[in-house]
């Protein structure tokens, strides 16, 4: 064989070795569908401080979710939990797979697991459909089963080639006559092996150099130019009111206190506290690096900001923690104010 028909030969190789793959663990695949996995059970039976404290977040203001006398007079004689709500109940909470006594250990994505193995492991999309039977009422206990539902024939499309995976998950509430289904959650995603995937260079083989990926810009206007100017100079600028002095972040055009048009800014001393934080672990984005905690600062003159937090684990975060500013230049071109807990 010549040189000029190696790759082509070796190509044609490859090919062969996938399709026998793929005829190799699909039937395993198509086996597992209609499969039903146990029970996953709510930590709590449905309860008014959480459906208040989700009515919050989600900035739902029904009085039927919250307002005990007027739910009363309602044809449900009493408080109702939000149907969107539904999943949350049986959620494992703060820590990963920390389900409640009595759910099943069962995993229903290994189906996930096993195209992920065999080279499906790329993912453009999901979408989710709840439905359901009914409003839940507290005391109510609920749980769900989840039933891999079917995983279509192989698509082709500009990004690769893969499988529809359909996962349904029904919930119940727990009743002494008998449980009663009360919704579903219908999950489905696109599992597919990219079209041209990005390959590693062999040692000792030139490549061109990923792409390296810079933080993304904010947006700068009249009303915020300042902020990011005095991030360049090593300071927190807060704006102020001329008229009332009222100082506010973020930036705006006019003052909510007295709607006067007329502001200048001070410089904050940059300690604060951290009044609320999450950590990002997941989808990881570059550049930023995983996990990702962010804060919610209270600075000692009375406004807040988000910022990232840094020099600081998980489990060493505590919200009334005292936090000091620092500035960070990314990219030679962007500086950001960063927060560092410091000792008390």
């Amino acid at each position: 064989m010549s040189e000029a028909g190696a790759p082509a030969a070796r190509a044609a190789l490859n090919t062969e070795e996938t399709i026998l793959a793929e005829q190799e663990f699909m039937p395993a695949v198509r086996a597992m569908v209609g499969r039903e996995y146990g029970r996953v059970y709510a930590w709590d039976a449905v309860n008014a401080p959480m459906i208040r404290q989700w009515c919050e977040v989600m900035g739902v203001d029904n009085p039927l979710y919250t307002d005990a006398d007027y739910a009363a007079g309602s044809e449900y004689g009493g408080i109702v939990a939000p149907p969107a709500m539904l999943q949350a109940w049986c959620l494992e909470g703060l820590h990963q797979n920390n389900y409640a006594p009595g759910s099943t250990d069962e995993n229903p994505y290994e189906v996930l697991k096993l195209l992920e193995a065999n080279g499906f492991a790329s993912v453009v999309a999901v979408n989710s459909d709840l439905s359901f039977e009914r409003y839940v009422t507290l005391g109510e206990k609920l749980y769900y089963t989840t039933r891999l539902d079917a995983v279509g024939e192989e698509k082709t499309t500009a990004l690769g080639t893969g499988y529809f995976v359909t996962l349904v998950m029904s919930f119940f509430s727990e009743k002494p006559e008998g449980d009663e289904p009360v919704g579903q959650l219908l999950f489905r995603v696109f599992k597919f092996r990219p079209a041209n995937p990005v390959k590693a260079a062999a040692e000792g083989e030139g490549a061109p150099a990923l792409p390296k990926f810079k933080r993304p810009k904010p947006g700068i206007s009249d009303d915020t130019r300042f902020f990011w100017e005095g991030c360049a100079e090593g300071k927190l600028l807060i704006q102020r009111c001329s008229a009332c002095n009222t100082l506010r972040h973020p930036p705006a055009p006019v003052c909510a206190k007295c709607h006067s048009f007329d502001w200048d800014s001070v410089q904050a001393s940059g300690k604060g506290s951290l009044y609320s934080f999450v950590v990002m672990h997941y989808p990881e984005v570059p550049p930023f690096d995983y996990p990702n905690p962010i804060g919610l600062i209270e600075l000692e003159e009375g406004v807040r900001l988000i910022a990232r937090l840094v020099g600081v684990q998980r489990d060493e975060l505590a919200i009334g923690q005292a936090v000091q500013v620092e500035f960070h230049t990314f990219d030679d071109e962007l500086t950001l104010p960063l927060f560092r807990p410091v000792a008390q």
